[in-house]
C-alpha cells in the first residue's frame, strides 16, 4: 500500500497546462458533492446525494406525464464483456461517466449518448471476483473520475481526455482483495473500502487524497487489527488497534477475519460521520470462531478525518448464515432526529439513531424468516431460533458435514446490493426484496491465501411459485408494508424516488418500471433487452428531466442461485446504458 510521491508533481504539472490551455471545465467541489442531494442538474455521487436516499426533487416526469416517457437514446458498452452491469451513472457538465463490468469505464455526450472517451483496465487473468465481474460506479472529485478495478485498484482519470492521473495498489488480488462499490467523497476525502470476504481477506475503509492517491487513514474492520494514519511523505503511523485483540474473535482466526467493506459507504454532513456496512466473518463455518466476531456484519460509524470508529451496530451477532451487514445505511429525519434506516440481508429493518447508534426500531421487511424470531428493542440482538444454526461438521456422522438446516432468508439477504430509495415527501423506503431460502451446512476448513475460504455448502431454493422479488413501500415507523409489487425473478437492481410522485426499479426480466409511489400502481414500463441489475438515475439538463438505467443481466443470481438460477437461466446477457425522456405529444 504505498503511495505513489510523484502523484501531487503529476497533478501539478496537468492543473498549469490545464491552465494554460485556458481550460474552462467546472472543477466538483466540496460543496457541489454536499449539495447534490438537492441538485437537479447534476448526479455527482453513488446514491443521488452522499445520505445515499436515491431522491430527486423533480417533478416534470410525474405520475400523471409519465406516459409519455420514450427513449432519448442508448449506447453499447460492445465487444463480448455483457455481463453483470450494476453501475450507476454520474452526470456532470455535460457528460455521463458510466462504468461497465471488467473494470471499463465511458464517458459520454448527455445530450447524444456519443461516446467522448472509454478507459479499460488491464486486468490480470488471476483475479478472484466472489460475486461476478461487476463494478458499480464512479467518484467525482474536480476534475477527475475515480473508480476501483476488479484487480483492487483504484484509477483516476482526466474528466475531459480519459487520461490517467493517477493509479494507486489498494491490496493483492493474489490474496482474494478486488473492489467493486463507487468510491465516497467526504469532507475532500476519498473514502473507498474493500471486496473478498469469500478469500478470507480483512475488511478495512481507506481514506486518500482524492487529488493523488495518497494514503490519509486506514480503519481494519476486524477487531485485533491495527489502523494507521500516514504523514505528507507516506510514512505510517500506528492510529490504534481496532477493538480488542481476542474479546470476540477467540483464537488465530481473526488474522484471516472477513468483514468485507465491499458496498462502499454513505456520509451525512449532520453527523459529520461516514457509515459503512461490513459484510460476513470468515470462514463461514461458526464453530470454529466463537463469540461475536466484531466488527462483522455491522454498521460501522467513522470519523472521516481520523478513521476512528465512533459507533458500530452489530445486526448479525456471530453470523453463520453469510448475511453480512454490508446494505447501505441511508440517513434521514424522523420524529426530530437524524435516523438512520438499514434493510438488512438477514430480512430485518434496522431504524438507528445515526449520531450515536441507539436502536430505535427492528422489524422484518420479508415474509419469511427462520433463523430469528425478533430483535430485542433493548439489547438490539437477535432472538435466534433454536437449532438454526447449520450444525458443526465435527459432530457429524463422518467429520466432513455438520448437520443441514432450512433458513430463510438465504445467504443472498431479503436485500443484497441493490440500494433501497427513502422519499422525504411520503416518508416511505422503497425496498426491493427477495423471499427465498436455503439448505446449509458446515464443512471443515482451513485458511489458504487466495483460496475460497467457505466451510459451508448450500442450495438456494425459492419460497413460492408465483415471486421471489418484491419491491416493498415501508414505513419506518411503524414498520408496515404500505403495499408491494411481485416480481417473478429475484430483484436485483436499485430503487430511486422522486417528487414527481414516481418509484422507478429495474427487473431481471429487463423492464424499467415506474409505479405510483403512494400506492405501488404500475403506471409504465419499459423493455430494454436485457435484466436490470443497476439503479435508475435522474436528472434534468437544459430544462428538461431524463431518466437513465444501465442494463445487462448478471451479478450474483446466476453464479450462486441454485435452483433459483436455473428458474431465470433463460435470461439473456447484455451491456448497454439507455435514456429517457418524455415526448413532446
Amino acid at each position: 500500500m504505498k503511495t505513489n510521491k510523484s502523484n501531487l508533481i503529476r497533478w501539478s504539472l496537468l492543473a498549469a497546462l490545464a491552465a494554460a490551455g485556458g481550460a474552462q471545465a467546472v472543477g466538483v467541489t466540496d460543496a457541489m458533492i454536499e449539495g447534490d442531494v438537492k441538485s437537479v442538474n447534476d448526479v455527482l455521487s453513488w446514491g443521488m446525494g452522499q445520505q445515499g436516499q436515491r431522491f430527486s426533487p423533480l417533478t416534470q416526469i410525474n405520475a400523471k406525464t409519465v406516459s409519455r416517457l420514450v427513449p432519448a437514446w442508448s449506447f453499447s458498452f460492445g465487444g463480448e464483456k455483457q455481463r453483470g452491469q450494476e453501475s450507476q451513472p454520474l452526470i456532470h457538465d455535460g457528460r455521463m461517466f458510466v462504468t461497465a463490468s471488467y473494470s471499463r469505464i465511458y464517458a459520454l455526450d448527455v445530450k447524444t449518448g456519443q461516446k467522448l472517451w472509454k478507459y479499460e483496465h488491464r486486468l490480470p487473468e488471476a483475479i478472484m471476483p466472489c460475486c461476478d465481474v461487476v463494478n458499480r460506479g464512479a467518484a467525482l472529485y474536480d476534475n477527475l473520475v475515480i473508480f476501483a478495478t476488479l484487480d483492487a485498484q483504484l484509477v483516476a482519470l482526466d474528466q475531459k481526455t480519459g487520461e490517467v492521473v493517477w493509479k494507486e495498489k489498494i491490496d493483492d488480488y493474489k490474496a482474494g482483495y478486488s473492489n467493486t462499490a463507487a468510491p465516497l467523497i467526504a469532507k475532500g476525502l476519498l473514502l473507498t473500502g474493500v471486496s473478498g470476504g469469500e478469500f478470507g481477506i480483512v475488511g478495512r475503509v481507506e481514506a486518500r487524497n482524492p487529488r493523488t492517491g495518497e494514503l490519509v487513514w486506514m480503519r481494519p474492520m476486524v477487531e485485533g487489527h491495527m489502523g494507521y494514519k500516514y504523514d505528507k511523505d507516506g510514512k505510517q503511523i500506528e492510529n490504534g488497534i481496532t477493538g480488542t485483540t481476542n474479546k470476540t474473535w477467540p483464537g488465530e482466526l481473526w488474522k484471516t477475519g472477513g468483514a468485507a467493506t465491499w458496498l462502499g459507504g454513505t456520509y451525512d454532513p449532520t453527523t459529520g460521520l461516514a457509515y459503512f456496512g461490513t459484510g460476513n466473518p470468515a470462514p463461514w463455518n461458526s464453530h470454529l470462531r466463537p463469540g461475536d466476531n466484531l466488527y462483522s456484519s455491522s454498521t460501522v460509524a467513522l470519523d472521516v478525518e481520523t478513521g476512528q470508529i465512533k459507533w458500530h451496530y452489530q445486526t448479525t451477532p456471530h453470523d453463520g448464515w453469510d448475511f453480512d451487514g454490508v446494505n447501505e445505511f441511508v440517513t434521514f429525519d424522523m420524529n426530530g432526529k437524524r435516523m438512520g434506516g438499514k434493510a438488512d440481508r438477514n430480512g430485518f429493518f434496522y431504524v438507528v439513531d445515526a449520531k450515536n447508534g441507539k436502536l430505535e426500531n427492528a422489524f422484518p421487511f420479508v415474509r419469511k424468516i427462520t433463523w430469528a424470531t425478533s430483535i430485542d428493542l433493548k439489547t438490539g440482538r437477535p432472538n435466534y431460533v433454536q437449532n438454526s444454526r447449520p450444525g458443526d461438521p465435527t459432530k457429524g456422522a463422518d467429520g466432513k458435514k455438520g448437520e443441514s438446516v432450512f433458513n430463510a432468508p438465504s445467504f443472498l439477504g431479503g436485500k443484497n446490493q441493490m440500494p433501497m430509495a427513502y422519499s422525504p415527501k411520503t416518508q416511505m423506503f422503497y425496498v426491493p426484496a427477495n423471499e427465498w431460502g436455503m439448505e446449509i451446512w458446515n464443512e471443515p476448513i482451513s485458511y489458504k491465501k487466495g483460496a475460497a475460504y467457505l466451510g459451508a455448502g448450500f442450495t438456494i431454493k425459492p419460497l413460492h411459485d408465483d415471486y421471489i422479488g418484491a419491491l416493498r413501500a415501508i414505513d419506518p415507523k411503524s414498520g408496515k408494508i404500505v403495499w408491494e409489487a411481485k416480481n417473478n425473478a429475484p430483484l436485483w437492481g436499485g430503487v430511486m424516488t422522486t417528487a414527481g410522485d414516481l418509484v422507478f426499479y429495474g427487473t431481471p426480466e429487463g423492464f424499467l418500471k415506474a409505479l405510483d409511489a403512494k400506492t405501488g400502481k404500475e403506471l409504465w414500463k419499459f423493455q430494454t433487452g436485457s435484466g436490470v441489475v443497476a439503479p435508475p438515475i435522474t436528472w434534468q439538463e437544459n430544462g428538461t428531466q431524463y431518466v437513465a438505467v444501465v442494463s445487462g443481466w448478471g451479478g450474483a443470481v446466476p453464479l450462486w442461485g441454485g435452483e433459483v438460477a436455473k428458474r431465470v437461466n433463460f435470461l439473456e446477457q447484455g451491456g448497454s446504458v439507455w435514456v429517457f425522456k418524455l415526448s413532446s405529444i
